[in-house]
Formats: C-alpha cells, sequence, structure tokens
C-alpha cells in the first residue's frame, strides 16, 4: 500500500461556464454553479490529494457531505481543497472546502476508498 498521511493536500481551481450551471445540469433553474459540478470540482482537489498512488491503484469515491453556502456566477473562479483527515485502511476521509475570490462557498466532508484498478474494472464488468 502506498504512503497516505494526514494532513496531505490536494487543490482543483475551474472557471465557472455556462456548462457548469444549475439550469444546464438540470439540478435546479438557476444560472449559477451547480452544487454536482461543485462536488465534482471538490472530488477532484482530493483525488489531487492521492497522486502518489501506483499506477495499479485508484481511489472511489464511496461518500460526501457538503454544504454549498454561496452562489457563484458564471466566470467565477472557484478553488477547492481538500485534506486528508482520517487514514483508517484503504478508507480515506477528506476535509473539503470551495472558495470564490476568497470567499467560503462549500465545505464538508468526502470519503473515497483505495481500490486495485483491474479488480475493480472486472467486477463492475468492464474489463474480463
Amino acid at each position: 500500500m502506498v504512503s497516505i498521511s494526514t494532513g496531505d493536500r490536494g487543490t482543483n481551481v475551474a472557471r465557472v461556464s455556462e456548462a457548469d450551471t444549475a439550469v444546464r445540469m438540470g439540478s435546479g433553474d438557476l444560472p449559477l454553479l451547480a452544487t454536482p459540478r461543485l462536488i465534482a470540482w471538490l472530488e477532484a482537489a482530493a483525488v489531487a490529494a492521492l497522486h502518489g498512488l501506483p499506477k495499479e491503484l485508484t481511489s472511489v469515491g464511496i461518500g460526501i457531505s457538503v454544504d454549498h453556502r454561496a452562489p457563484s456566477l458564471v466566470g467565477s473562479r472557484v478553488d477547492t481543497e481538500a485534506e486528508v483527515r482520517v487514514v483508517d485502511g484503504r478508507r480515506i476521509e477528506f476535509e473539503v472546502r470551495a472558495l470564490d475570490a476568497g470567499q467560503l462557498v462549500a465545505d464538508g466532508i468526502h470519503t473515497r476508498m483505495i481500490v486495485d484498478r483491474q479488480r475493480f474494472l472486472t467486477r463492475a464488468g468492464l474489463e474480463p
């Protein structure tokens, strides 16, 4: 197993486009950053924190609890961060947050599981 430590961090930076809005994603009817897209960006930050995984391993999201606290407009830059707070074998728990122009727009907890890439694909029916 690879060494993952409490305090390891990952980041992701994205600019909100029309395609990222609630109205375009079908998660609401406002032209503001959609929560599902924000969650994907938070997950990307967590994946970035695990950048040292060997090629045969990957991580999959198994849980997320996020409070989306403020809107972000089209054109806004959203910085997402993930910090490892618990390592329990293959289960990794992150504290995540998103900032828009320095303002907290979301925070919460995200959990990922380290898995063997090939075995996972086989179980999913994608590899013989």
